[in-house]
């Protein structure tokens, strides 16, 4: 199983930015898939995620309103559409095959991508 997040870069606040994580070996039907980030000096913090049919969604408070996580199972590639950023959302940004239990998972983090940099900064 691999994992491969894309679509990171530099934005100036109140910008937006599209990531992919795209999937390969896995079967994309029975899959919870997690955004996560973490800053520089930080934990890693779960922000979203995404049930396997992409029916349901969960995500941190602090990115709720700004965040929206699709995903195309056909594609094999999970999306996290990132509006009205700001500095705070700078980061390191993952995807993971489970999510963390306080945004519907059970934490259990088989595989997870490489990671993309969003910088926000003017």
């Amino acid at each position: 199983v691999q994992l491969q997040a894309s679509g990171g870069g530099l934005v100036q606040p109140g910008g937006s930015l599209r990531l992919s994580c795209v999937i390969s070996g896995l079967d994309m039907d029975y899959h919870v898939i997690g955004w996560f980030r973490q800053a520089p000096g930080a934990e890693r913090e779960g922000v979203a995620c995404i049930s396997s049919n992409g029916g349901y969604m969960l995500y941190a408070q602090s990115v709720k309103t700004r965040f929206t996580v699709t995903r195309d199972n056909a594609k094999s590639t999970v999306y996290l559409e990132m509006n009205s950023l700001q500095p705070e959302d700078t980061a390191v940004y993952y995807c993971a095959t489970d999510c963390p239990p306080k945004l519907g998972g059970r934490g259990i983090y088989e595989h997870w991508g490489q990671g993309t940099l969003v910088t926000v900064s003017s």
